[in-house]
């Protein structure tokens, strides 16, 4: 018999309050010094970037940089810092500007000047050149060039191309290589791997001789290259045959063979630089990789000359995994991990001893696993008898159980080129504690589920993102699982316009709506958005002026009147991705057509929030609004 106590679903008393999300920490990178010994990270904290570093076996850590913001700003982020012969080369925030500073102690010095944005630094193997990712402030990218100790001004290594990101030394340092791609292409529809060898000469800083193209094209996405210790080979991944696989390109014959098989995920889209997936061990016998499968991902570790692989059972616990890196020295990786029910961490992991060490926590882990929800990976029938996918979260307390079908949260993810991965989602767990049953629709044309699924977005935003937003609440409440009055949508960005398309489209489907700087107006977006996805709508939605008919249909505020359901509305009030505009015009229709609605613009927010104070009120509004409009209103 159960000892729970039956309660009204969206009244659960929860462990996980709106201060305790607020006070968690972003982990966002880990690097190994060269030596293997010391791990350099970035944390987030509220609206500042921190590095923070330990020594294996040494004391406790300690923060590297207290005054300076710590942000690589182009396009997206990433790429914050690298690490090597004792020091740390990073990006500050608003300025563009590298610094480098000591691990031993001391002050920060700018190596390059104030001027445009930087990205990526990569240290040479003889520690006297960082290669890095330029924008300058006409929205020119390329590879530059600038001496470890910023004594000459920097230089440009590689120009021409659109967008870079990736840039890597051989291990001899005699070359470079890198990631291009241009307009109108996104890094997940076609890109290109190039290498150059390297020119030293007495008196200047390198520069490149002639490059060779490697793998890509038009409509092949390559991502993330890495040399072998020897130099000998250059691996990457690429879509190629239809799913992200782990290539290996001999340098000296043009031979490649491929490590990974078909129906594994290694890649990711780029939304960000520097992301790295997989990791080349110190002796370069094997790889170390993150496979998704179903939105699940699990470290496995690949032999480098058979493709043989092993998944690291020490590890099972983490099933979002991001920045691997291996240690120079030693068998070692280190990740960025979290689960379901386990925070995001630091996680250094020994394959020689088989030990596994937490270097770093993103919050205080207090809440039971027993209190929190379990993951389950679903499939579901959707438009044109076509699949949908996605990650639900039942309700979930060791106090409270259900007195009724509980309402559903469907979240859509942003991009909308992207995943929900079955790791720590902090919202997933804020609601199930509280007696929801959450949603995560990974609809077709997002990732991780082959190219093909991909590409099925094309000239279908706003109608295969709502059609399987819907299907999914449908197939739960056909399955009895949820309270189908009592549904609500959510979604921020990319995410928040299919929240608004959909209460447009359906204005019947869902009880309320959450939209989180939603894309409102998309000839708006087309002509203010910023550099990398300036060009992103001719596949989402067609080319301009011939799909203008198309914008217009798809542009909520156009249509708005159509919109009678309760809706939040929430907005950084400096997002440079989704202007403020495109949500203020969406309230005033919400306020002509008297349609309840909330709206709160953050001052000093962008594209998302990272203030304390901002992710605090915000999970307190959401709760009232769902409870005034959703939960009460249903009693």
């Amino acid at each position: 018999m159960s000892t729970k106590t039956k309660r009204q679903c969206g009244l659960w008393d929860s462990p996980i309050s709106p201060r305790s999300l607020a006070e968690d920490r972003r982990l966002e990178a880990a690097r190994w010094d060269t030596d293997g010994r010391t791990l350099v990270w970035l944390e987030g904290r509220s609206d500042r970037g921190v590095l923070v570093a330990r020594e294996s076996g040494g004391d406790a850590p300690r923060d590297l940089t207290t005054d300076l913001d710590v942000r690589a700003e182009i396009g997206y982020g990433g790429g914050d810092f690298a690490v090597g012969g004792g020091h740390v080369y990073f990006v500050v925030h608003k300025t563009g500007r590298i610094y480098r500073q000591a691990l031993a102690g001391g002050l920060a010095n700018p190596i390059t000047p104030a001027f445009g944005k930087s990205a990526s630094p990569t240290l040479s193997p003889d520690e006297r050149w960082l290669a890095y990712v330029h924008c300058d402030d006409e929205n020119v990218d390329r590879i530059a060039i600038v001496d470890a100790e910023g004594k000459h001004w920097p230089q440009i290594l590689a120009a021409g191309h659109d967008f870079y990101m990736q840039p890597r030394w051989s291990p001899d340092g005699k070359q470079l290589c890198w990631i291009a791609w241009d307009h109108p292409s996104m890094p997940w529809d076609g890109t290109k791997l190039f290498v150059a060898p390297i020119i030293y000469t007495a008196d200047a800083l390198p520069r490149l001789g002639e490059p060779r193209e490697i793998a890509g094209g038009a409509d092949i996405a390559v991502f993330q290259p890495e040399f072998t210790p020897d130099g000998r080979t250059l691996l990457y991944v690429s879509d190629e045959s239809g799913w992200g696989r782990i290539a290996a390109h001999d340098l000296a014959t043009g031979q490649r063979r491929w490590l990974t098989t078909d129906g594994v995920e290694f890649g990711s889209p780029a939304w960000r630089h520097d992301q790295r997936n997989y990791a080349v061990s110190h002796d370069g016998q094997c790889l170390i990789a993150a496979a998704s499968r179903a939105g699940f991902q699990r470290i496995e570790r690949i032999d480098a000359a058979t493709g043989n692989s092993q998944p690291v059972d020490e590890l099972a616990e983490y099933s979002e995994i991001g920045q691997v890196v291996a240690a120079p020295a030693g068998d070692r990786i280190a990740i960025v991990a979290s689960g379901p029910n386990v925070p995001a961490r630091i996680v250094v992991f020994d394959f020689d001893t088989r030990k596994t060490t937490v270097a770093a926590r993103a919050s205080g882990e207090t809440v039971p696993r027993a209190a929190l929800s379990q993951c389950e990976a679903i499939s579901w029938t959707t438009a044109n008898d076509e699949m949908a996918h996605g990650l639900y979260y039942p309700p979930a307390s060791d106090k409270f159980e259900a007195a009724e079908k509980p309402p559903l949260i469907v979240i859509i993810h942003g991009g909308p080129t992207s995943q929900v991965r079955a790791g720590w989602r902090a919202e997933a767990q804020f609601f199930a504690t509280r007696g929801y049953a959450v949603l995560y629709v990974n609809y077709r044309g997002g990732t991780g589920y082959g190219r093909q699924f991909m590409l099925r977005l094309r000239e279908n935003w706003g109608v295969c993102d709502v059609e399987d937003a819907v299907s999914g609440a449908r197939h739960l409440a056909d399955k009895g699982q949820v309270d189908p009055q009592r549904a609500v949508i959510m979604g921020g960005s990319a995410g928040g316009f299919t929240v608004l398309q959909t209460m447009i489209d359906q204005p019947e489907a869902f009880a309320a709506g959450i939209c989180l700087y939603g894309v409102a107006d998309q000839f708006h977006l087309a002509a203010h958005t910023h550099k990398f996805e300036s060009r992103y709508l001719d596949t989402l939605l067609g080319p301009l002026p011939e799909s203008s008919a198309v914008y217009r249909q798809r542009s909520p505020i156009f249509h708005a009147d159509k919109i009678r359901r309760p809706l939040a509305v929430f907005q950084g009030a400096i997002d440079r991705v989704v202007p403020r505009e495109q949500s203020d015009a969406i309230v005033e229709a919400l306020k002509r057509n008297g349609t309840p609605h909330i709206y709160h613009c953050y001052e000093g927010e962008g594209h998302g929030w990272r203030k304390k104070e901002t992710i605090e009120h915000f999970y307190q509004t959401v709760e009232e609004f769902l409870q005034r409009h959703v939960i009460f209103a249903s009693l």
